[in-house]
């Protein structure tokens, strides 16, 4: 253990259970335990770098609010910056004043040493803040940025026929090039902006092209219309896609590095009357490494969680709209379940992350592959365990289903509104009661709710409004730590930065399952869930605010079916 973290443990900021939920994420996703420390909450960043800077006697720099001249920024390339999270503070007479995160990384300073051909001296921030003015000053500069570079062929007056843009792309790439560039800044800028996909839209008389952060989508300025043929040949080249295609619908995928990170993109194209349309999502592999402890489950959710997906047969369903994390939360389950002793196999459509010792199968229409073909196939290939990528159909149920009741732990996804509502779903699909009642362990429900920023979040009471609407009572009022979000520059002025889940999980009983056996409505098995203790995402969302994780607003739209 290092002596800065020693520091935290003797004073008890961190406990021994906290270190080892630490350990767990630092080894799944590849960080240090110090950071990982940081994401959960358990640490400061802030104070993890005064430590640090005490520990290795340098200096500890607040980049919060601080401006750096351009003449300082220029010194360092920003690709140098992003990829090593390094920036220029000041010049300090011969040498230039880094502010670092690791100043461990000698590999770092000799390669700052050698491009500046100076001294370097080093001071020391949280990680955060170095990210947060890396975006501010290199935004400033003369650094190219997308919006930048709109407005450069907004003023000028280079034309792109469809044949000198297919030639363009078809032929030896070269990184200069104008359309190329935009492309690849379209896709770096929406990965530092925490973007979850990418659209690109035609209309009449522009290209507009927005970002979806946190579950919103953020407009940038739009390019005219005449760089759409030379944009989308660019994006198919990326993708392996049929550039000559403009009648079809078309998927494909792109691989893309950003610093020392892989990202992979899922691309999809769709004749619209202005032209194809273009949506990237984007597939951070570090989302499904964070391992089921920091899915955000409260401790009851959590142990009945382990308990179901250890069980040795039976279905468990995750449901809720697209978007609501159900691929994180069931790949989370596989990668605490991935040992060498059980084989695990995946239908899905498609194969959104590419996960180590599983063996994941694709659905293609194309060829009459679909779930219920792979699921026959599959179970002659003597798996544990199975992820059916969604049910929508009878026959897809009825195979997954069959598939738990011959010795099968089975994964899959469903579209409902909340828990109970997949039972009833199953029926009206076709499948017969009796084995829905009898295969079924468990149903989890999920939304995404908005996390306040941890930058500029501030306590603040309820308002009469929202007591009455949450009915909190006055113990509620006093033990709660409400806080909300005044917004400032990391989180783009929203309040939020970040989304956690929040969760309903009903476990079936024997209660539960003579009223599925009976085909009684969902409202009813909802009531009877409530009695046995079941929490609801709205129940779950509230505690959450209590906890000053999120906002009231944000459950309020939850609760109002905002989500």
């Amino acid at each position: 253990m290092s002596d800065w973290l020693q520091r935290f443990v003797e004073d008890g900021t961190v406990g021994d259970s906290q270190l080892e939920e630490a350990r767990s994420m630092a080894a799944n996703v590849g960080i240090t335990v110090e950071d990982a420390l940081v994401r959960l909450g358990y640490i400061d960043g802030s104070d993890l770098a005064r430590v640090q800077a005490d520990h290795f006697g340098h200096d500890f720099v607040d980049l919060e609010g601080r401006q750096i001249p351009n003449t300082v920024i220029e010194l360092v390339t920003e690709s140098l910056a992003r990829e090593n999270i390094v920036i220029p503070v000041e010049v300090d007479g011969a040498a230039v004043v880094i502010a670092m995160h690791n100043p461990n990384n000698i590999d770092v300073l000799d390669k700052l040493r050698f491009m500046l051909d100076r001294d370097v001296k080093v001071v020391m921030a949280p990680m955060e803040s170095i990210q947060g003015a890396i975006n501010r000053h290199y935004g400033q500069t003369e650094t190219e940025s997308v919006d930048t570079m709109i407005s450069d062929f907004t003023e000028t007056e280079i034309d792109f026929t469809d044949v000198e843009a297919t030639r363009a792309m078809e032929g030896e790439e070269d990184d200069s090039a104008p359309i190329i560039r935009l492309a690849n800044l379209i896709v770096a800028e929406a990965m530092q902006m925490r973007a979850s996909d990418i659209h690109v839209e035609p209309f009449d008389d522009r290209i507009r092209i927005r970002y979806r952060i946190d579950g919103a989508l953020i407009e940038r300025d739009s390019p005219p219309k005449r760089l759409l043929a030379a944009l989308l040949s660019r994006f198919k080249i990326m993708a392996n896609m049929d550039i000559s295609e403009k009648r079809r619908p078309q998927d494909g995928r792109i691989k893309h590095r950003l610093g020392n990170k892989e990202f992979d993109l899922r691309v999809s194209i769709l004749p619209t009357n202005h032209g194809q349309a273009v949506v990237m999502r984007i597939l951070d592999r570090d989302n499904i490494k964070i391992g089921i402890r920091n899915l955000g489950f409260g401790e009851d959710n959590y142990r009945t969680f382990q308990n179901i997906i250890r069980r040795p047969n039976g279905i468990f369903l995750v449901t809720g709209p697209t978007g609501s994390g159900k691929t994180t939360t069931l790949y989370s389950a596989l990668g605490e379940l991935n040992r060498p002793d059980r084989k695990i196999i995946t239908a899905e459509d498609p194969v959104e992350y590419y996960l180590a010792g599983i063996n994941q199968v694709e659905v293609k229409h194309s060829i009459g592959l679909d779930f219920s073909k792979i699921i026959k196939s599959m179970l002659r290939q003597a798996p544990n365990v199975i992820l059916v990528g969604e049910i929508r159909d009878t026959e897809t149920g009825e195979m997954a289903i069959q598939a738990s009741l011959t010795g099968h732990l089975v994964f899959s996804t469903l579209h409902t509104n909340d828990a109970p509502g997949a039972v009833t779903r199953l029926i009206d699909m076709g499948v017969q009661p009796f084995l829905v009642a009898c295969s079924l362990m468990a149903v989890l429900a999920q939304r995404l709710v908005k996390v306040v920023c941890e930058k500029c979040r501030e306590p603040y009471q309820p308002t009469p409004e929202e007591v009455d609407f949450f009915e909190l009572s006055p113990e509620e009022l006093g033990d709660g730590n409400w806080v909300r979000g005044r917004g400032c520059a990391a989180c783009q002025h929203t309040g939020y930065h970040g989304r956690r889940a929040v969760f309903e999980l009903m476990t079936m009983n024997s209660t539960l399952r003579e009223m599925a056996f009976n085909s009684e409505p969902s409202q009813n098995i909802r009531r009877q869930a409530r009695l046995f203790g079941m929490k609801t995402l709205a129940d779950d969302a509230k505690e959450k605010a209590s906890q000053g994780l999120t906002s009231l607003s944000e459950v309020r739209k939850l609760t109002l079916g905002g989500h």
